[in-house]
């Protein structure tokens, strides 16, 4: 049997599972796998944070230095969000140079974190149009078994919340103080299976869906940033759907978000 049938059998297959609300790994269309967040995982860090989402890993390292700022935000700090596609982690990540899904990965956690305004900026301002610090956001992918997205993103906010500002090391202070966080953003990633719309997909389900599209909230249920990815569509009504779905189903997430704070 060829691998196109096999790949056409599971698609199938999957399809009618979600037409029925069911998932080969036995959850509902809108649930998402099992969590575990730990934090302080890395001693060189300003913070840092390891989750596991089903059997997604994804490590995320803090670090801050001190620079320059932007000409137009002279009294604001700054931040850069990097995302490195380890081959081991999975069969079709390349070595080199970031590609188009790492940047794009990159690109959708900085924006959920930055648009949720999670960290305030203007706290992070030595002297003003001199010196700010900038906060580096490492993302090191360690196994891929789907939903990157929200793994990454929630990997992002758990090492935020766990940063120390390096004040002794760098002569600022006589002490290092909490990194000023003012929210916890939270994104949740859809993909279009046949016609049924499901939550945190696995690398078979990404493998055979059509669409991706995710939406990240602040705490209070407010619409921060949104993605869509692939080549497939979503309705209007899905869209909507869709972000009424994440605001309920994202407790899973932010409970284990609370239990590291």
């Amino acid at each position: 049997m060829s691998n196109d049938h096999v790949s056409n059998l599971m698609k199938g297959h999957m399809e009618s599972l979600a037409a029925e609300g069911k998932r080969a790994d036995g959850r509902g269309i809108n649930e998402f796998r099992e969590v575990k967040i730990e934090t302080g995982m890395l001693n060189t860090a300003e913070g840092s944070a390891m989750v596991h989402l089903g059997k997604t890993k994804v490590l995320c390292g803090i670090k801050m230095l001190i620079g320059t700022p932007y000409g137009d935000s002279p009294k604001s700090g700054t931040m850069t969000t990097s995302t490195e596609l380890a081959p081991l982690a999975d069969q079709s990540f390349d070595p080199g140079p970031p590609r188009e899904q790492s940047i794009e990965l990159s690109r959708v956690v900085d924006r959920g974190i930055r648009e949720s305004r999670m960290i305030d900026f203007e706290a992070l301002c030595i002297e003003e149009g001199e010196r700010v610090w900038m906060v580096y956001i490492d993302l090191h992918i360690l196994d891929n078994d789907g939903n990157l997205f929200d793994c990454c993103t929630l990997a992002a906010a758990a090492a935020l919340s766990n940063a120390k500002i390096p004040n002794v090391q760098h002569g600022i202070a006589d002490e290092d103080i909490d990194l000023p966080v003012t929210c916890w953003p939270i994104s949740c990633t859809f993909g279009k299976l046949g016609d049924s719309v499901i939550l945190d997909a696995t690398s078979d389900e990404e493998g055979v869906m059509s669409a991706r599209f995710t939406v990240a909230h602040d705490e209070n249920g407010n619409l921060r940033a949104a993605q869509k990815g692939m080549n497939g569509a979503f309705t209007d009504a899905e869209i909507r759907e869709a972000v009424k779905t994440a605001r309920a189903s994202d407790n899973v997430l932010r409970e284990a978000l609370k239990g590291i704070q």
